[in-house]
């Protein structure tokens, strides 16, 4: 079975984890290396959100892969949103300010929502 599955919502990839808890080596090697094959194929609108729907545990190294694909989308001018992240993985986030570096939404209908708004007050 694959650990990501993804589909196209209004010109946005959205993309889904299988998996409820990431934890071992093996599989984080193989999500980082499907995630990065993702934002290759962003498409022409360079937009990509990551639903977390279904994940109670990530571990740290997931959080690394996590943060190497958001470099990677700003080098390549994608813009990335994370949404609907467990109460434990957004402690996490929030513990290592990582709450300040991706841009999270609730919802994934608000983070496709989001790519619409313009300048400081949408």
């Amino acid at each position: 079975m694959s650990l990501l599955r993804s589909q196209e919502i209004e010109g946005t990839l959205v993309v889904y984890f299988n998996e409820a808890k990431i934890l071992d080596e093996a599989t984080i090697q193989r999500i980082g290396t499907a995630l990065v094959e993702a934002a290759d194929a962003a498409g022409s609108e360079k937009r990509m959100v990551l639903n977390f729907r279904g994940v109670n545990f990530m571990s740290s190294a997931m959080i690394g892969k996590l943060v190497l694909l958001n470099k990677k989308c700003k080098k390549d001018g994608i813009n990335l949103k994370l949404c609907e992240i467990s109460g434990n993985v957004q402690e996490v986030f929030k513990i290592m300010k990582l709450n300040k570096v991706f841009d999270i939404y609730k919802t994934e209908e608000k983070a496709l929502k989001a790519f619409d708004k313009k300048g400081w007050f949408g």
